[in-house]
């Protein structure tokens, strides 16, 4: 049974208060009204993101000298409308810094969930004596699905406008989301949040519970109904899957819209879960547990990590090479917008995700270091971290970009409460399901 180290809890709940005062501190620094906005555009120096706006104001300056009243009025609607825009932007940071962070973590978790049903339809011979650790990270689910649901919520009241389709201003004055209003409406949204979260977090519950069964029962009938329930939720989460990616990220991007797009984000979260799982896995190893784990189920693990990498690179080259070399402009400019404003983690996401791991990972040698697995899982986390955040924030915040205190705040939170609810959920249970049918093949597992 593995133990809770004080030390271990110590920290998520350092992390999770300082997160705490970090994304207070972003919400109180959010300008209020378009008079501090202003105030803002005016203070910032030439070169940063602000430079083309301060050009703007002087240049509508220089055209009320000359331009008589009417255009002077029209001008001065104008760069209101501006000001405004910007105003929403800049409240949306704390917001949309919030909302990455939540929905990777809550996603990562839903990776882990993923693998897990596979597994178990694969009936895998070298995977059980990692189920308790897979258990023990998909515990985080219902804490993360609460708190994005909440925020989901706060979206609908207009507490923030993270999604433009929610504002009936911008829907009456725009045909292209007044043709979606059938589907992206506030009701049907949320209704379908909840199925999707209920749906999932249910399937959680249950093969979780009837795993823990299988260890006092004289035969496999809970292991066949985790079969026959893992089979149906692996239906349920590839149609879930794919709406949930159309409902949560893409249509941030209203105009825009891409059929590969459930694939691209599943295997962003698909291969962020699978290496927490050997993160975690090789921590409780370097802490004298999970005896029966040895480096072939390392190896097993680092195989998926490099795989499922070069799975997302094809996805990602093949969304962008398409839609970049078709040259539509309403397609076209989602792109154009992430190269010309985001291009240093727009790249650098493809490094951090395909060439550093394709590097490293490439060595069969390698995928059996513990210190190579740590070093490889910490920039794959960081790159998908990176790409959701290329996914979520021009749409959000535009050029007003930039990681600071809120994002960083925003990931510390949730990693504390991951690691408590992760680490908590590991001390319920043996980590070692005792009665899976497999599991003499899974301790004796050799590559």
């Amino acid at each position: 049974m593995y133990t809770f180290s004080n030390k271990l809890k110590t920290f998520s709940f350092i992390l999770m208060a300082v997160g705490i005062l970090g994304i207070g501190y972003g919400f109180f620094n959010a300008p209020k009204d378009i008079q501090e906005v202003e105030s803002l555009l005016a203070a910032e120096s030439h070169g940063g993101h602000g430079a083309v706006h301060h050009e703007e104001a002087k240049s509508s300056e220089e055209a009320h000298a000359v331009h008589d009243k009417t255009d002077a009025v029209k001008e001065a609607a104008e760069h209101k409308e501006h000001l405004t825009h910007v105003l929403h932007q800049l409240q949306n940071k704390p917001w949309a810094a919030l909302y990455v962070a939540c929905i990777f973590f809550l996603l990562l978790s839903m990776g882990v969930l993923a693998f897990y049903a596979i597994q178990q339809v694969a009936q895998a011979g070298w995977s059980p004596v990692l189920f308790r650790v897979m258990q023990g990270i998909t515990a985080y689910l219902p804490y993360g699905s609460v708190i994005f649901f909440v925020i989901l919520i706060l979206c609908g009241l207009h507490f923030n406008h993270l999604f433009i389709w929610l504002d009936p201003e911008v829907v009456a004055h725009d045909k292209l989301i007044a043709n979606k209003v059938g589907y992206l409406n506030f009701p049907f949204w949320i209704i379908r949040a909840a199925i999707f979260l209920i749906g999932w977090n249910l399937y959680r519950y249950y093969s979780a519970k009837n795993c823990l069964a299988q260890d006092q029962s004289n035969d496999n009938s809970f292991y066949k109904k985790n079969f026959n329930i893992s089979a149906g939720f692996l239906v349920f989460f590839i149609v879930s899957e794919s709406i949930m990616s159309w409902d949560w990220i893409m249509s941030i991007d209203t105009h825009w819209y891409s059929t590969l797009f459930g694939w691209y984000v599943f295997a962003s979260f698909f291969v962020s879960g699978i290496t927490m799982i050997a993160m975690v896995t090789v921590y409780l190893k370097s802490r004298g547990y999970l005896e029966y784990v040895n480096t072939s189920h390392i190896h097993d693990l680092a195989k998926f990590m490099f795989g499922i990498s070069v799975f997302w690179t094809y996805l990602w080259f093949s969304q962008f090479m398409l839609i970049w070399y078709a040259n539509i402009p309403e397609e076209v400019t989602y792109f154009i917008t992430r190269i010309e404003l985001y291009n240093l983690p727009f790249f650098g996401a493809v490094v951090m995700n395909f060439v550093f791991p394709l590097l490293i990972l490439i060595n069969t040698d390698f995928k059996r270091i513990t210190w190579v697995i740590v070093m490889a899982g910490v920039v794959i986390l960081a790159g998908h971290y990176l790409d959701f955040f290329n996914m979520i924030m021009p749409g959000t915040v535009g050029d007003r970009w930039f990681i600071g205190v809120s994002e960083i705040a925003s990931v510390l939170f949730f990693l504390g409460l991951f690691i408590f609810a992760v680490f908590t959920a590991l001390t319920k249970a043996p980590l070692l399901p005792k009665r899976n049918p497999f599991i003499e093949e899974s301790k004796h597992f050799h590559y």
